[in-house]
């Protein structure tokens, strides 16, 4: 719990905000099994912003007293010193972050601590905490990304002509830049970050003034507080603004995305790190090693971002199984979407973190790629578009290419090993020229246009990924 030193249950015995209407305390167990206090005590900060919207709002429309106003401002200002510092006592009792700080501020400010729950209720106080919250850590979030695609750039850049194989069913198919494996990545998750931003626009509605599920009598100005708070709307149907957690759906929902795609980069990082692939090595910082054999160095964080993508994606679940079956307005089941939530955002966050600097440390070997890249045949469909361009049918092509692979793989050699004797075997199409077409440098080169993995184009990638990250 963020600024927590101590939890206490010394008001376990005490009434509730909302125990007039009980004969008995609630029992020591259900304290136990419906706080949240636990874990919500995250929102603390944005709770304390929120309040002091509503209070400055309730002031300006003549609901609360100017001197009323000052002593909320100053009561609040404490309790924020107070968790801040680790001294504020929680209370179990208390259910959530939201009593908490009310009863603490009562304590501190007499009435003028009561009134400040004037035309609000727990349901559009929650409402309006965890949108707050999750529109800063969107921002976080994003911000990681950038990191990481500026670091999946920079290593474009620098290996815009480094010669790969591509794969297609982890067969290798034709040569391609690694440069361009690397823009590859860094496209999905620039949409990533496109579907996040897009999110954050749902996210940034304000619910404050739905009150409990059917709005309040009071005269408030629901426009001023979304203003003082950077909300770009409201939330404007008042049943829909309590129960509505589809944003947080939406939310995760990208982030499982984010965590797919950081997944199958792993994994491609994890077979590149074997000695049969030797394709890159990535900081020791990053690695672990094993206690009985002590050769190993492993890919530990690839591998454990591999398994986390799983865990972002049961939260998704999670939070759609939560909402699939709630009727209209506010239930207690909603104070099950903070834990998926909170996580999945931790867990993203350091996962983006951990990567951008795990990929700007990362070492290709160009070496061992290129010898890779000889052996699969990668450069046969060059060898048909060549054909093409002679004027044989590509079917023809393909046929003729497919008996040249054969003869090679049989000689035990590469194409561009082949006589030129041997080649005008399969076509008599085939002449001198063929060679340069045969080389890994000259299939990377013929495909220049926009998305080909020429050197120049990739570079050209590069620079227009780079001027989007702003």
């Amino acid at each position: 719990m963020d600024g927590q030193t101590h939890m206490t249950d010394s008001l376990a015995n005490k009434h509730h905000a909302w125990s007039g209407r009980f004969s008995e305390p609630v029992s020591e167990l259900v304290q136990r099994y419906t706080a949240s206090v636990g874990f919500d005590a995250r929102l603390a900060q944005v709770d304390i912003e929120a309040s002091l919207a509503h209070a400055q709002m309730l002031c300006s429309v003549g609901i609360l007293s100017a001197q009323d106003l000052s002593q909320i401002q100053a009561g609040m200002a404490q309790i924020r010193e107070e968790i801040r510092s680790g001294r504020f006592e929680w209370s179990l009792a208390l259910e959530d972050v939201h009593l908490n700080i009310e009863r603490r501020l009562t304590e501190l400010v007499g009435d003028a601590g009561k009134r400040l729950h004037t035309a609000r209720s727990r349901n559009d106080q929650v409402a309006t905490d965890i949108r707050l919250w999750l529109r800063g850590q969107i921002d976080e979030i994003r911000v990681a990304l950038t990191a990481l695609r500026a670091a999946l750039i920079t290593q474009a850049e620098q290996h815009a002509h480094t010669v790969m194989p591509g794969f297609t069913h982890l067969q290798v198919a034709q040569p391609i830049s690694f440069g361009h494996h690397m823009l590859a990545y860094e496209a999905m998750f620039a949409r990533d970050d496109e579907r996040l931003a897009d999110a954050r626009r749902r996210v940034n509605r304000l619910p404050l003034g739905a009150a409990a599920l059917a709005g309040t009598s009071f005269a408030i100005d629901r426009a001023q507080v979304a203003q003082h708070l950077g909300f770009e709307g409201l939330c404007e149907n008042s049943l829909d603004a309590v129960s509505d957690r589809d944003f947080a759906i939406e939310f995760t929902a990208a982030c499982a995305l984010v965590m797919t795609h950081v997944s199958r980069l792993s994994e491609e990082l994890i077979l590149w790190m074997t000695s049969r692939f030797g394709f890159v090595s990535l900081p020791d910082r990053f690695c672990t090693g094993s206690s009985i054999m002590p050769q190993k160095k492993n890919p530990d964080v690839p591998e454990l971002a591999r398994g986390k993508t799983g865990r972002v994606n049961g939260h998704l679940v999670a939070l759609l199984t939560l909402m699939k079956g709630q009727p209209l307005a506010y239930n207690k089941d909603n104070q099950e979407d903070k834990e998926p939530l909170f996580d999945t955002v931790d867990t993203v966050l350091d996962t983006l973190r951990a990567f951008a600097e795990m990929i700007e440390g990362m070492k290709p070997h160009a070496a061992n790629m290129r010898r890779a890249a000889l052996e699969g045949y990668a450069t046969a469909t060059d060898l048909a578009d060549y054909l093409v361009k002679k004027g044989l049918p590509f079917r023809d092509a393909h046929e003729a290419v497919a008996h040249a692979v054969r003869t090679a793989v049989e000689k035990g050699c590469s194409l561009e090993a082949l006589s030129l004797t041997e080649l005008k075997a399969f076509s008599p199409l085939i002449d001198e020229d063929v060679f340069s077409v045969l080389t890994l440098e000259g299939s990377l080169h013929a495909r220049s246009h926009v998305g080909g993995t020429a050197p120049a184009r990739v570079l050209e990638a590069a620079r227009a990924a780079r001027a989007r990250l702003g």
